[in-house]
């Protein structure tokens, strides 16, 4: 049992009347016994079966809705290919060359997890209203997390979809015919700024969120709407004053990875992480099943499935100048030396230019070490590198000395690794941001500094006798900025490296409104190598959104009209 949040449909069944289903897609919750439930106790748990949904993996669900974004962020974005063969996970590939169908299951899975998650925070807030055995300081408190959890689920599809309904806690069913014709940020809005102004600073549990969870959630709905100035005062509040939900300042892990061991979960940097957990009696139903794909092919940890490959794009961006500065304008013009095409039998030195050390916490590479699983072999762990590459992904790894502690009995990927939803360094950049577009540009550089200084003298991957695997040579921007455009340039490039591989790449270039630019640039290149994506382009005005799921677009049906409204650029 975890502390807080259940992930799998162990949960809570019999209190709350949630059946499981061999099919997440058919599956629908229950009337809930209102009545039975109106007490501290009752209402607690619809709120945790609210949060369960933070990891996107509902009862019987699966890697396509999960909170971490990996196809929908990372893969849309560029820095990451499907990988696997060409004939597995084709909803991936329309992702991967912008040719999403509405008919596509993993909108359908991940359309049904946001709504579920919040028709779950409805009910809280339903049965709220009839409970007696609390303090109404207590209920403000509930009330203002299931707003929090209502927001963060609505907030989710509209990156996704645009145009989504907003359903507030009168509607408690998942299919409720409320239309989607204007635009929800407002109603986002006043669910933030209520959890904000209601939310204490510490909560009885590390899962549940507090008052700065709330204020950084806000700020991050101002920049997704471009409104810096309002923004700003909030970011600058939780650098200055923020505190996780046990008391504990935020502030960065002095080591870069610390961000993605699982033995450092719930870290000082982690703003808002979904729970995971494993040996519980759950058969690795509440470990992270979202990242279960994500392991090298047949060798190392998880020993499978091979999908999810950095792309040597996102490789190349790691490269470094004499200054050990990023090469922005230039970095793609030459591969990084890697190992496609050659077997692991075969002699192979990696490349010995100068690099960004996040590089090798970001992506498993041929020779250098890979946690502590030696070094990556090469084409043994890939499983079609002419088709996708040689790179493996490495953000989500446990490390083998951790099986059996951070992983279940039942699977090796069944992991106690938490989904990282927000952490401390994205809102550095958003602070480096606002100055580069309203501040002083200078005071961005200063931002920026604060990561590539971690990544300048934090850890670095090391090879058995201690010494550096690679030829490593990151550091601070010295010279004072000035100009407002190069400013946001060197913060946006720097969001790629600190970022990488973390499901926000996708979403980040639409809502600066270079999407188009970038990924076009992107696929004239790499249509070279990964010849899958030949023909691929992105559609400036429709690939910024997913299609709505027709299958909802369907049951959304009221008096011979349908209340859901696809798309533009769909059918």
């Amino acid at each position: 049992m975890k502390k807080l949040i259940f992930t799998g449909c162990t949960a809570l069944l019999l209190l709350l009347g949630w059946r499981c289903s061999d099919s997440f897609l058919d599956k629908q919750p229950l009337s809930l016994d209102e009545n039975a439930l109106a007490n501290k106790k009752g209402v607690n748990a619809i709120l945790v079966g609210a949060y369960s949904l933070l990891d996107g993996i509902g009862a019987g669900g699966s890697y396509e809705q999960t909170a971490s974004n990996w196809s929908f962020g990372s893969i849309r974005g560029g820095e990451a290919h499907k990988g696997a063969d060409p004939s597995s996970q084709p909803d991936i590939n329309n992702i991967e060359r912008y040719e999403s169908n509405p008919t596509d299951n993993y909108y359908l899975g991940k359309w049904r997890t946001l709504y579920d998650g919040i028709v779950r925070a409805n009910n809280t807030l339903k049965v709220l209203r009839k409970v007696t055995d609390m303090s109404e300081a207590e209920k403000i408190n509930v009330a203002a997390q299931a707003r929090f959890l209502r927001a963060f689920y609505h907030f989710e599809a509209k990156k996704l979809w645009n145009r989504v309904p907003y359903l507030d806690d009168n509607v408690t069913e998942l299919n409720p015919k409320v239309p989607n014709d204007h635009d929800i940020w407002p109603e986002i809005m006043n669910d933030l700024q209520f959890a904000m102004d209601n939310l204490p600073e510490t909560q009885d549990a590390v899962g549940r969120v507090n008052k700065w969870v709330a204020t950084a959630y806000l700020a991050k709905a101002y920049m997704y709407q471009s409104n810096y100035t309002a923004a700003k005062p909030l970011i600058e509040a939780v650098l200055t004053n923020g505190q996780n939900s046990r008391g504990v300042k935020y502030r960065l892990n002095d080591c870069f990875h610390d961000n993605f061991n699982p033995a450092t979960k719930n870290s000082p940097e982690a703003i808002l992480e979904a729970q995971t957990s494993v040996n519980d009696g759950a058969n690795g139903g509440n470990g992270n099943q979202g990242d279960a794909l994500n392991y090298p092919y047949t060798g190392g940890p998880g020993k499978c499935c091979g999908t999810f490959q950095p792309s040597q794009d996102l490789v190349n961006a790691y490269k470094t100048d004499v200054n050990g500065l990023p090469m922005m304008g230039t970095y793609n013009l030459e591969d990084v030396k890697n190992d496609e095409g050659i077997p692991s039998d075969q002699p192979f030195t990696p490349y010995t230019g100068a690099l960004d050390p996040r590089l090798d916490w970001t992506v498993g590479r041929r020779g250098i070490p890979y946690l502590d699983w030696g070094p990556h072999p090469g084409a043994a762990w890939i499983r079609n590198q002419a088709y996708a590459g040689p790179y493996s992904p490495k953000k989500n790894v446990y490390y083998q000395e951790q099986q059996g502690k951070f992983t279940d009995a039942s699977s090796p990927t069944a992991v106690a690794n938490n989904v990282k939803l927000l952490r401390l360094a994205e809102v550095i950049l958003w602070a480096a941001e606002c100055e580069a577009a309203i501040g002083d540009p200078d005071k961005a550089r200063l931002y920026v500094n604060q990561l590539r200084s971690r990544a300048r003298n934090g850890c670095v991957v090391q090879l058995p006798d201690g010494t550096p695997a690679a030829n490593y040579n990151v550091d601070i921007y010295k010279e004072a900025w000035t100009s407002r455009s190069a400013a946001m340039q060197a913060v946006r490039f720097e969001n790629k490296l600190e970022l990488a591989m973390e499901g926000h790449r996708f979403f980040d270039l639409v809502r600066w409104g270079i999407a188009d630019t970038a990924l076009n640039t992107y696929l004239a290149k790499v249509s070279v190598k990964r010849v899958y994506l030949k023909g691929a382009v992105f559609t400036k005005g429709v690939d910024e959104y997913y299609p709505i799921p027709q299958t909802e677009i369907q049951n959304s049906y009221l008096n011979g009209q349908a209340t859901l409204q696809q798309n533009p650029g769909y059918k």
